[in-house]
């Protein structure tokens, strides 16, 4: 019991410090962006943000479900990092496009989509919490 308390803390810090990264990927991305007005530089460090943020939303879903695995909690986390991804993806076609009058505030859902996800999860409410204590 003990190993397994350690195991599902250590994917509770792994999925925290995921989350971390993809909400701090999404704020590059919003300073490169203005970057991008400024100086002829912001093109290529958006381009590697976005290839960054997109890697930490694999992250994320990676550390869900190992998250998940060990307590046999609920699988909420996986569905949201899925759907994070998803959103990611579809961010990175209409970067692709150039269609900013929907990547601009689809950006900025994500980014505080990514924010409320990380409060959730260093606020210890998440469902991760005592999914190995039920009975």
């Amino acid at each position: 019991m003990v190993i397994r308390a350690k195991a599902e803390r250590r994917s509770r810090t792994f999925l925290q410090v995921a989350i971390a990264l993809q909400t701090l990927g999404i704020f590059f991305q919003a300073v490169t962006a203005g970057l991008l007005l400024a100086s002829p530089h912001g093109e290529v460090l958006h381009g590697v943000g976005a290839r960054v943020m997109y890697g930490a939303s694999m992250l994320y879903v990676l550390a869900a479900i190992l998250a998940w695995r060990p307590g046999g909690g609920s699988p909420r986390p996986v569905l949201y990092a899925s759907g994070f991804l998803v959103l990611a993806s579809v961010q990175v076609v209409l970067g692709i496009a150039h269609v900013v009058s929907l990547h601009v505030p689809l950006g900025v859902l994500m980014f505080g989509l990514s924010v409320s996800a990380l409060g959730h999860a260093l606020s210890g409410r998440s469902s991760l919490r005592g999914a190995g204590t039920r009975a």
